[in-house]
């Protein structure tokens, strides 16, 4: 009995059909029957099925005699489904890779629920694809399974058979069936979703819900969209035979008045002429389902108003009015933005003829969020050796406070004083770009210093990988790349990327990372010190937790559940959780667990540390210059492959212990491993290959380069074997960490690299 039949019925997709069928044969997770149903089709979707069949013994293919419509199709797929789960696919969309893979991981996980809801994607003609804009109710937070009384917002996502897996014997037990007609899905979804006992979500994208130019059923007009009405009596009369679902019917007359005014207001549906009856037929519905009992949400009280009393007339005269109102411009408002702009604009253009000075930086990170990262450590560095410079630095409107006092001077983005300071000074520092207006000038020097040792794909290399690049345009990074005079590497491995992903005229100049060079200067005092304004207890083991940005999600959620980790290694182990932007608290609670997100500096995060616990982060590489242990968890690695791609494999060549699940890693903390002897010899050789120059005066290199513009008569390079990073405050104690963790039982995995 396979795990998963996925029922694809077909009519009049032979253009579609293929993709559809090989992105259910080509999944990750294997253990599936496909159940094809050809509706009759006069196309050569019966040839193409019969076809896959014949390859593929995975493949029922099932024949029409008459065209019967997609429900009646997908009820004779059911009938001869033997999988524990049905997933209906429609046959001109498509699972998204490894899709079955992560819903048989997130059933096995919730325990076999009657439904599992999972999210999708748009994926429009011209290669577009936009995940769906509700996602609060798909979060795997919180209890699971559950059900549909513990999350009613549920309901707020489109009602569909094709985004959700449904246990078989459940279907079968209810005698649930799709009915015939438009609309199809609709006394199908509701009434599932009422009657399951468990209801689980998976926050990941696994459908590709084509988005047709022409020839969508939907978007057909025909007075077939009348077929709503009877689809909805239908799911009324569910809920009325069984009095226990009363308490639904307010929110299901809500969401039957909002699908008649999206079908009555779609200007591709219903014809022109029928229009004014489908509003009384909403009218009509409107009287019979309604209860007068409950009080309606404000936003939805016009559109009910203009449906129970079938305004046809004045509901076109609202869209008008909606229109225009959405277009006109806010005059007041407008114009004074768009003054302000264009005086700024002008202030720029005369700054622009006035000459260059040769005493002024300006630097800046990305965000704007305040002064860190290499252009900080470069601005440092400048106020050390060429004090004659004066240096300024970009913040965003409310963080002046994060430059630090007596540094730089703080300039507001936007602000006349800025727009000088692009205009007038000779050195530009920024890890990605002051503005897309900039011109830069004769005699001005640019200097890039991106944001670390790539591990993911990167500028050009990302043409081709869309879930990672977005809405990226290339044209204008390029206009960008070639303003650069200079760009920071910390390896060769870095120079031979940059320079091929991101080509132009720059000089490279392959001299450490300047950021790092608090690795080398740090002391014993300055680790207790960072330690206890962290809430670091004195004696314990601090792992710095530092997640990836996964672009195949759009939530970033957490991959570890650290409270369960926590519990397994025992009071000694405390964890940094650095979180993403939007993840903040959500990566634990409790004592032991401090979340540093909001931390200014990730530097002063890896100094108060003990270990770093990564995945994907190019924070390994930094770390790697404190020569500290470091644990990989690469549990994702396959879609971070296809998402974003790598430009090598870092489960063969890692910076230390390498744990494929959440029980290695527990397992390689709680046996030593994370600190052992062949952790240090994949460290050390990790080290060698990503941290030549980080000898903690890259930043006097780079700047007495820029001053002289040569790179003669520069500080020589401290070999690894010389340097003296500072210690970590367990290393530096002398105690075991481990003295009171407890062993696992049970024979142990296998996590060194390979």
């Amino acid at each position: 009995m396979p795990r998963f039949s996925v029922i694809v019925p077909a009519y009049k997709v032979q253009a579609y059909l293929s993709e559809c069928l090989d992105s259910v044969l080509g999944q990750s997770y294997s253990d599936l029957e496909l159940i094809a149903v050809n509706d009759c089709s006069p196309d050569a979707c019966g040839e193409l099925i019969d076809a896959y069949a014949a390859r593929d013994a995975r493949v029922k293919a099932v024949h029409l005699t008459e065209n019967q419509g997609l429900g009646p199709a997908r009820n004779a797929g059911t009938a001869r489904a033997t999988g524990d789960y049905l997933v209906f696919l429609d046959s001109d969309d498509t699972l998204a890779p490894d899709a079955l893979r992560a819903m048989a991981d997130r059933i096995k996980e919730t325990g076999d629920p009657d439904v599992l809801v999972y999210d999708y994607a748009r994926a429009y003609w011209d290669g577009r694809e936009i995940r769906n804009q509700v996602t609060a109710p798909m979060t795997e937070r919180g209890p699971a399974p559950f059900r549909l009384a513990d999350r009613p917002e549920l309901l707020r996502v489109l009602m569909v058979a094709w985004n959700k897996a449904c246990r078989r014997e459940f279907v079968q037990h209810h005698g649930f069936t799709f009915p015939p007609g438009y609309y199809e899905d609709t006394p199908w979804t509701f009434p599932v979703l009422m009657a399951a006992e468990s209801i689980a979500t998976l926050d990941r994208v696994c459908v590709r819900y084509r988005q047709r130019r022409q020839g969508n059923i939907l978007g057909t007009t025909s007075r077939r969209h009348f077929d709503i009405f009877a689809q909805y009596d239908r799911v009324f009369a569910y809920v009325g035979e069984r009095p226990q679902l009363a308490g639904w019917r307010p929110e299901l007359f809500r969401r039957m008045i909002d699908h008649y005014v999206t079908v009555y207001t779609r200007r591709d549906r219903l014809p022109r002429a029928s229009r004014a009856e489908f509003l009384r037929g909403a009218r009509a519905h409107y009287r019979l389902h309604r209860d007068p009992g409950k009080v309606l949400p404000p936003r939805s009280r016009l559109r009910h108003l203009l449906v129970r009393h079938g305004m046809h007339r004045t509901f076109g005269a609202l869209r008008l009015a909606a229109a225009v109102r959405r277009t006109a411009p806010k005059p007041a408002a407008r114009l004074a933005r768009a003054l302000g702009a264009a005086a700024l604009r002008l202030h720029y253009r005369v700054q622009l003829c006035l000459p260059l000075r040769a005493d002024r930086a300006l630097f800046g990170v990305r965000g704007d969020r305040g002064h860190g990262g290499d252009p900080g450590a470069l601005e440092e560095a400048f106020r050390a050796h060429a004090p004659h410079i004066r240096t300024a630095w970009t913040v965003r409107p409310g963080h002046a406070d994060a430059v630090p006092p007596g540094g730089p001077r703080p300039l507001r983005r936007a602000s006349a004083a800025y727009w000088t300071a692009l205009a007038r000074s000779k050195y530009l520092v920024h890890n990605g770009e002051f503005d897309p207006a900039l011109r830069k000038r004769r005699g001005q020097i640019l200097v890039q210093t991106r944001e670390g040792t790539p591990l993911g794909c990167a500028g050009l290399d990302l043409q081709d990988r869309p879930a990672a690049a977005r809405d990226t345009d290339f044209a204008a990074l390029m206009r960008g790349v070639d303003q650069w005079d200079y760009v920071l590497s910390g390896n060769r491995h870095s120079t031979l990327t940059w320079e091929r992903v991101w080509p132009g005229r720059y000089t490279t100049l392959e001299y450490g990372h300047p950021r790092n060079d608090l690795f080398q200067r740090a002391t014993s005092a300055d680790v207790t010190r960072l330690r206890a304004s962290l809430g670091v207890p004195a004696g314990s083991v601090a792992i710095l937790y530092a997640p990836a940005h996964r672009d195949h999600r759009r939530v970033q959620r957490p991959v570890l559940d650290l409270e369960r980790v926590l519990r397994r290694l025992g009071p000694r182990f405390v964890v940094l959780a650095r979180s993403l932007p939007g993840q903040e608290g959500s990566l634990g609670s409790g004592a032991r667990i401090i979340d540093v997100g909001a931390h200014p500096s990730v530097e002063s995060l890896c100094l108060a540390s003990d270990v770093l616990l990564t995945d994907y982060s190019s924070l390994m590489f930094d770390y790697a210059d404190l020569d500290r242990p470091i644990v990989v968890h690469t549990e994702d690695w396959e879609a971070v492959q296809a998402a974003r791609g790598t430009y090598f494999d870092l489960r063969a060549f890692p910076p230390g212990a390498v744990a494929r699940t959440e029980d290695e890693l527990i397992d390689i903390f709680a046996t030593g491993h994370w600190r052992g002897s062949r952790s240090s010899q994949l460290r050390a050789a990790f080290r060698e290959r990503f941290c030549p120059w980080d000898d903690g005066r890259a930043a006097e290199r780079v700047v007495r380069h820029l001053l002289a513009g040569r790179a003669e008569g520069l500080p020589e390079v401290v070999p690894l074997a010389g340097r003296r990073p500072v210690p970590s405050a367990a290393a530096a104690s002398g105690r075991s960490p481990l003295a009171t963790v407890p062993q696992p039982s049970g024979p142990l995995p296998v996590t060194g690299g390979r």
